[in-house]
Parts: structure tokens; sequence; C-alpha cells
């Protein structure tokens, strides 16, 4: 079977992509956490704050490195792999870029090495400080990505003219309506992904050993930042649906599994299927007095409607409408995994308080199923980012920049060449990543602290 250029080009950038959108999430969440780790240890001083400062500003170091690292070729491939994408865009695209690097050049150069290498030489509240600002100065340089993310989506406050995009009003293309929910995604994703992933390396330790004071402190923070973020990322998804509703309603129909416009909707939890006849009351107009169940109530939550009220089906859809099997298993697959990960930390907090703070006494079972947690948070905040850049095709800016119209004049040939170079690299650096995680759990972090200085 041959692969199309276009998939190929999609996939290679997919792959890119994911792979920074992933270690960005982890850098934002853990910077801020580290800030809270910093900030305790200068206030109170006790030792246990600052072991797990110390234990999770590597783990930060390697996230950050790669996140910069990853965005490189997300950059290059925007050029290569779309080639007039930049010039028909570049009015819109080019400042929110530079306002991207300028912030994380900034708080690199300024405040990073006092963060990773001045501890020591500043006194204890410059050092909390330029925690913070670099958590800060991420969270910000991440912010403008999510602008020119979401302003795809909904490109308000810019008009194409001549086949380019001329700013009429930048407040419009910044506050763009789908920002909010781009921002609640990637805020929740974040922090349910870094607290899966503490909870697996503080119950993969307690699985070998007796865990030290930072470790069971680990463990708590991720236990407690798993259950707001997974409450978080439930009421992310529906803000996200009901935007698409609004915005992309053919993309919502396709999410939902609605296919005939005007008849009833019903949620499908687990199965979809095309009708093979239209359905017979398909025009007829739904009375606003009906009753209806909570599976028909969510589902006209997440869909949208035309001028005489019907709801919008894949029946009005372009015929490169995105796969709507995909679309469809994506946000149940965000949905069950955060209620999963949202349900096994309950059951952590009940095992806490029968059986004390301690991972060290809870069951293997249990221990083994919060390591394997954190590669549910990784797939659900992945899971989550997909949903919304697959809902965009076949756009690369909503119903006017087409993907096929932009593509690169590159071969199939070529272009499988790059995906699978792509593929084996970020491979590479995710095992490597893992590795080195686990070594760092393993062996944790040896204490150097000079005599009569301050932590």
């Amino acid at each position: 079977m041959e692969i199309s250029a276009l998939l190929l080009a999609r996939a290679q950038f997919a792959l890119s992509l994911n792979f920074h959108v992933l270690f960005a999430a982890l850098a934002m969440a853990l910077g801020w956490l580290l800030c809270v780790f910093r900030h305790q240890a200068w206030r109170t001083e006790a030792p246990v704050w600052m072991s797990a400062y110390r234990f999770w500003v590597r783990i930060f170091a390697l996230v950050f490195f790669l996140a910069l690292a990853s965005s490189v070729p997300v950059l290059l491939e925007l050029g290569i792999l779309w080639p007039p994408l930049i010039e028909r865009i570049g009015n819109v695209a080019g400042p929110l870029i530079a306002f991207a690097i300028t912030t994380l050049f900034v708080i690199k150069s300024v405040f990073l090495g006092v963060m990773f290498f001045g501890q020591r030489r500043v006194s204890a509240g410059a050092h909390v400080l330029s925690v913070f600002m670099v958590a800060l100065g991420l969270t910000l340089t991440i912010f403008w990505e999510l602008v020119m993310q979401s302003w795809t989506h909904t490109p308000a406050g810019a008009t194409l003219i001549d086949g380019i995009y001329q700013v009429d009003d930048w407040s419009s293309v910044i506050l763009n309506p789908s920002l909010h929910a781009f921002l609640l995604l990637y805020v929740a994703g974040s922090f349910l992904a870094v607290g899966c992933v503490m909870t697996a390396v503080a119950s993969w330790q307690a699985g070998r050993r007796p865990l030290e004071d930072h470790e069971r402190l680990t463990y708590r923070t991720g236990v407690v930042i798993v259950i707001l973020a997974s409450a978080l990322q439930l009421f992310a998804l529906d803000t996200s649906l009901r935007q698409t509703a609004h915005d992309q309603p053919v993309t919502a129909a396709a999410v939902m599994g609605y296919w005939q416009t005007g008849s009833q909707p019903e949620l499908m939890w687990l199965d979809w299927e095309r009708p093979a006849e239209p359905i017979a009351d398909s025009q007829e107009t739904l009375d606003p007095a009906m009753t209806h169940s909570v599976s028909d109530s969510l589902a006209m939550r997440w869909l949208g409607q035309d001028a005489e009220q019907k709801w919008i089906g894949l029946d009005q859809a372009d015929p490169q409408t995105p796969s709507v099997k995909t679309l469809f298993t994506l946000a149940r697959l965000v949905a069950y995994g955060a209620v999963s990960a949202l349900c096994l930390m309950l059951l952590s907090v009940w095992t806490m308080f029968r059986r004390g703070a301690d991972p060290g006494k809870y069951s293997a079972w249990l221990l083994r199923a919060q390591v394997w947690l954190g590669l549910l948070g990784t797939g659900v905040w992945l899971c989550a980012w997909n949903l919304t850049e697959l809902g965009l095709h076949p756009f690369m800016v909503w119903a006017t920049l087409r993907q096929e119209d932009l593509l690169t004049t590159a071969g199939a040939g070529a272009l499988a060449a790059g995906v699978l170079a792509s593929g084996l690299v970020y491979v590479i650096l995710f095992s490597g990543f893992i590795k080195m995680l686990f070594h760092a759990a393993r062996y944790g972090v040896v204490p150097v602290r000079k005599p009569g200085v301050r932590i």
C-alpha cells in the first residue's frame, strides 16, 4: 500500500510536536513544583524540602533541555514540510515566535544558571527568586506557543487578504476564543503527567527499599497533584469539547460519532457505528421541553447547532474531515484515563489512612499499579493534545489554509526517511530519559553542603 506524501508529512510533524509538547509540559509543571520545594526549604529550613528539591531539580534540568532541543525541529519543519505557511501567517506567527524565543533566552541567560549552579554564590532569597523566575519565564514562553496554536483553530483578529493574513487587532489575536480551552488542557495535562511521574518514581522506590523522608514527601505530593489534576483534566475536556462544538461543529460531531444532522443525539461511550441509511427523523427539530437522559444531555452539550437549531452531524462534513474513529477514541481515552488515575489515587488516599503515610507498607499490586501510572498520565496528556490538534485537519488554519495546499514538493520516499529518522531519534531520547529517571530513583542524590551555609 502506497502512503501519501501528505500523510507522511503529518506523521513527521506530529512526532516532533508531540515530543516537544510533552517535555515542555513536564518542564512547566516541574518548575512550579520546584518553586514550592525551594520556598519551603528556605522558609522552614527543614531538610526534607531541600532533599526533594535537589532530586527533582536534576530531573527538571534534563526535561528542560529536551524541551528546548526539541523546539528546533518543530520550527524547522514548519518551513521544510509546509514551505508557504510562514509566508501566509508570518504577520501573526512571526511576532509570537519572537516573543516566545525572547522570553526563553532571557530566563536561560539570567536566571537558569543561578538556579542550577548559583545556590552557594547568592543568598537563599535570591536563589528562591531565580527558581520562581525560571518557572514564570517558562510558563510565559509556553503561553506564546499556546496563543499561536489556539489562533490556528480560531483565527480571530486577522484577515486573509490575497492569501496572506494581515493583523487587525493584536488583542483579539492573543485572546482568541479558544485560548482559554488550550490553557486549561495544557495546565491540567502538565500537572497530571508530572504528578503521575512523581507517584510512579516513589512507588518504584518503595517496592525496593525503605523510603527516605523526601521520597515519602514526593509520594504524598504526587498523590495530591494527580487527584487535583485529574479533576481539572475532566473539566478541561468538557471546556474544550464545548469550544469545539461552537467553533468547529463538524469536528465536534466526529468526536461524538454523530452522523445525521437534526436527529436526537445520544452519547456513545465505547462503540461507534456509521448508519447505513439516513435516520427517518433527521430533519425534525428537537422540542426544547423534551426530557433527555444524562447521556443525551451530555451529547447535546458537546455538539454544535445550525441556524435552525438542528444538531450538526457528519453529513455536513468536508470529504477530508479528520478520522472519526481517531477523534472518537482519543476523547474517550482522555476521559477514561483521567477517571482511572483519579480512582487509583483515591484508593491510595484510603490506603494511606488505613496503613499510614509510608508507601512501603502498601500492597505490592498497588505499588505496581502506581508505577504504571507514570505512563498513564503521559498518555492522557498526549491524547488530549492530539485530540485538539487532529481536530484541525485538514487545515493548518481553520477553514482557510489547507495542509495539502501548503505541502512540500519533496517526494514520499524522502518524507518516509524523515519519519523513520525522527522516530528513531525520539525513541532513543525518550528511552534515555526513562533510564536516567530510574537511575536517579535508584541511587538518589548525594547531599553536598558546606558547613555554615544556609539552605
